[in-house]
């Protein structure tokens, strides 16, 4: 009796499955920024601080990471001058004001579970102190996890040459929709 009693709660245990805890690895991971205006469009890379998701029988049932704002670079830009200009303008007041936050954070609050390798995630970004709610769809492969968010800036108090509160920026409006292309890979 108590072999079938103990059978049970090991067949009921992996049943239900059990969670595991994977840490971002930094240093296989990558964040890539874009941000277009009328005449172009700026690309670069912010680094990483830290990662965490908790997957129960391979879908996500929470996670977060964490972006380094001091380290926002711009990649296009080959002539020095101009490249320090549009990161210094980047981390000021008029944009992300990275004396003041020096992090920006993605926690998950609810994700699906993943059908042919994609599933929609939700979670709450954090950027200058500001939190939203976002929904993305996030790809697996193998021990990556890849995400094309879409950001409002403007729902962050960052309205710099943006139309929407601007007249007459003629050629020089920004778009309001800046781009982070996620690449996590996890580890245990």
């Amino acid at each position: 009796m108590r072999t079938l009693l103990l059978l049970a709660l090991i067949s009921s245990f992996l049943i239900s499955g059990i969670s595991q805890e994977y840490k971002v690895d930094i240093d296989n991971s990558t964040i890539k920024w874009t941000g277009k205006k009328v005449l172009g469009k700026h690309h670069g890379n912010i680094s990483l601080l830290n990662g965490e998701f908790t997957l129960k029988q391979g879908n996500i049932i929470k996670g977060n990471f964490t972006m380094d704002m001091t380290s926002i670079i711009c990649l296009d830009l080959t002539d020095k001058e101009w490249n320090n200009k549009l990161i210094g303008h980047l981390k000021s007041s008029d944009f992300f004001d990275v004396e003041n936050h020096k992090t920006a954070t993605f926690v998950i609050t609810k994700a699906k579970p993943f059908i042919n390798n994609s599933a929609l995630v939700k979670g709450n970004i954090t950027i200058k102190g500001i939190t939203k709610l976002l929904d993305f769809e996030v790809k697996k492969e193998g021990d990556k996890y890849t995400a094309l968010i879409e950001i409002n800036r403007t729902e962050f108090d960052i309205r710099y040459g943006s139309g929407s509160f601007f007249d007459n920026l003629g050629d020089k409006a920004i778009d309001d929709v800046f781009t982070l292309e996620v690449v996590l890979s996890t580890k245990k």
